[in-house]
């Protein structure tokens, strides 16, 4: 198969895997892959994982990409709270949450941080349409809640002040209710005690 034939069948792909590729052609070589990578046409993002080299490159495809290569995730911690302007500052790892080991990848994307949860806390997330894909990020309420279960640190009012954070936007997105909803199913004290002092801090900043 010539290189314009393989593009052309996978061109609705920003992210393919092997078995997307498989799929599409199935009786395509996989050494074709290394040729191409070595001519410039692919870069290889992780093992398995490939994008063409001329691939538009914006926020929402670097979530996808997130998404694809260590799954089950979605888009939470810092990301997400920049992704809703609840932070100021440009996030420049792309952090999700998974069910799987915490590992980091160093891409020619980027880098792709994922922070372990327990499997029972995998839910939360909405899914945001791009193209042909469904994006999985954390709802507002989720990926605070995950931000603070993470960083056991945040738990005075001057580490809420050192995270800069947004408090407009955080009381115009926020849904008490489906908070409390949520927080109740990490079923932990400590977050219960720092999620309420957070709230004091938005509220009365």
């Amino acid at each position: 198969m010539q290189y314009l034939e393989f593009k052309e069948k996978l061109k609705e792909f920003l992210v393919f895997s092997l078995a997307d590729v498989r799929k599409a052609a199935p009786t395509f070589y996989r050494s074709r892959l290394n040729e191409w990578q070595k001519k410039g046409y692919l870069k290889k993002i992780v093992r398995g994982h490939y994008a063409f080299s001329d691939a538009e490159l914006n926020e929402s495809v670097l979530f996808i990409i997130a998404n694809k290569i260590y799954n089950p995730s979605y888009i939470s911690f810092e990301m997400a709270l920049s992704y809703y302007h609840f932070i100021p500052e440009s996030v420049y790892e792309i952090t999700s949450a998974t069910s799987r080991k915490t590992y980091t990848f160093s891409t020619p994307f980027g880098e792709f941080f994922y922070r372990r949860i327990k499997p029972s806390l995998m839910f939360g997330y909405t899914l945001i349409p791009y193209r042909q894909y469904m994006v999985k990020i954390a709802e507002p309420e989720k990926a605070l809640l995950d931000c603070l279960y993470i960083n056991s640190r945040f738990r005075s009012e001057n580490d809420f002040f050192e995270m800069r954070l947004n408090k407009d936007e955080i009381l115009g997105q926020i849904n008490v209710e489906k908070l409390q909803r949520y927080l109740a199913l990490f079923q932990n004290q400590s977050l219960s005690q720092r999620t309420h002092q957070f709230l004091e801090y938005i509220h009365h900043a």
